[in-house]
């Protein structure tokens, strides 16, 4: 018997079921947003054998599982948003992408009841979907039945620190600047006038979780020298700082502090053999 839905996500689903036909469009343009996802995806990419199955949790509108679709691979999409889902599926099927793009509507607080339970080589979940949920430690619990051996977990989480967020106390940004610090029964997110909760979560509670089936492969920092993208216009307005930035960020992203300090992480472990 399939559970309702908490509080939390009915509000977040109908939030981001009102956004699924704009969702795109308000976006794709942005040369910060598109900068973060090839990231994420140069990231997922290095650790996917060819032709591998991917469960993808909160896929929204589908834009990553087109890109991993076109490289090959097969994905089972999953959305808690029923306008994301039917969005994705008109993606897939105008891109001709039905044989390697399988979707389902399913919460990842209840990926016991998926209908395709796999096994995967690969759980992917992008954007910080994840921060939506107080239970991350029964999600990610949820993780050893649904992978092979060897199989890999790469998730795209806000932590409790960022350090873009913190500097705009000195713009008289207190409550934003602070968000992160005061989190831990969740803070109140606005999409559309539906309010949500997210929670924030750290690299050690991911790993501390996860640590007696998988192994750790890389964490990244993920908008750390690079401004986050709600930062309007930054890449568009200053596009040779912006350059200079990015390589920045190449050189600092996986090591100490940087890696946990901004705006996401980018996170991968490995399942024991």
């Amino acid at each position: 018997m399939i559970k309702p839905f908490s509080h939390n996500e009915q509000q977040a689903e109908a939030a981001f079921t009102l956004q699924a036909l704009n969702f795109d469009e308000l976006y794709n343009a942005d040369t910060i947003i598109q900068y973060k996802r090839k990231r994420v995806r140069d990231h997922l990419m290095q650790y996917l054998q060819p032709g591998s199955s991917i469960l993808e949790l909160n896929a929204g509108t589908g834009e990553d599982a087109i890109f991993f679709a076109r490289q090959g691979h097969h994905i089972h999409a999953t959305d808690i948003s029923a306008g994301m889902q039917q969005v994705l599926k008109e993606k897939a099927g105008a891109c001709n992408l039905q044989t390697n793009i399988s979707n389902e509507l399913c919460s990842f607080t209840q990926l016991d009841q998926l209908q395709n339970k796999g096994p995967f080589d690969a759980i992917f979940s992008n954007f910080a979907g994840l921060n939506c949920t107080s239970d991350l430690d029964k999600v990610l619990a949820s993780f050893d039945a649904l992978l092979k051996p060897g199989g890999t977990v790469t998730l795209v989480i806000l932590p409790k620190f960022c350090l873009w967020e913190t500097l705009l106390v000195f713009k008289g940004k207190f409550k934003t600047a602070t968000r992160r610090f005061f989190s831990n029964y969740g803070r109140k997110a606005n999409i559309n006038g539906k309010h949500f909760r997210c929670w924030y979560y750290d690299p050690s509670f991911i790993i501390s979780q996860l640590k007696s089936a998988f192994g750790l492969l890389s964490i990244e920092g993920l908008c750390t020298v690079v401004p986050p993208s709600y930062i309007n216009k930054f890449a568009e307005n200053r596009p040779k700082l912006f350059t200079f930035l990015k390589r920045k960020e190449n050189v600092l992203k996986t090591k100490w502090p940087w890696k946990y300090i901004g705006d996401y992480y980018i996170i991968s472990l490995e399942k024991k053999q």
